[in-house]
């Protein structure tokens, strides 16, 4: 009877695993997109701007997978994100306190100007995600958006 001789037992076949999905994760990652979102409507230079890129799940929530912040500038900030292509919703407001969390007043509404991709009409309850969402593929990207009061101040 011929002997078969195993080349790569179950030992080097979990090593090649594993360096298969190491490969895939630094390929998914190099395939991230730079949006540079332009954000207007900001009213002074105190603070920070704050964005986060939303999945449909995270949207309007504060457990987005994407976020940044940049320096506040009178006018209009440049904010950069990182993400990967897909279908996200874009959230921001002006942190002009430097608290990392948006201040509301007794019923609930934000305090600070706030603002959504598509400039996504603001509801009682925030925009809905097919107003609000966008598509973002490879390459530098481009977004503005404006940054309002839900209720006059």
């Amino acid at each position: 009877m011929p002997s078969t001789v195993s080349r790569g037992g179950p030992s080097r076949r979990r090593w090649v695993g594993v360096a298969a999905l190491a490969t895939g994760l630094f390929a998914g990652a190099a395939h991230a997109t730079m949006i540079d979102i332009h954000i207007t409507g900001v009213e002074d230079d105190r603070g920070h701007v704050r964005v986060e890129l939303c999945t449909k799940q995270t949207f309007l929530t504060g457990a987005c997978p994407y976020s940044a912040t940049a320096p506040a500038t009178a006018g209009e900030t440049v904010v950069e994100v990182q993400a990967p292509p897909g279908e996200y919703a874009i959230q921001a407001y002006h942190d002009d306190t430097d608290s990392g969390h948006i201040h509301q007043n007794f019923l609930g509404i934000p305090k600070e100007r706030i603002g959504f991709s598509n400039d996504a009409p603001l509801r009682l309850h925030g925009p809905r995600w097919d107003d609000a969402v966008i598509e973002v593929g490879t390459g530098l990207q481009s977004v503005t958006l404006r940054l309002r009061h839900l209720i006059g101040k």
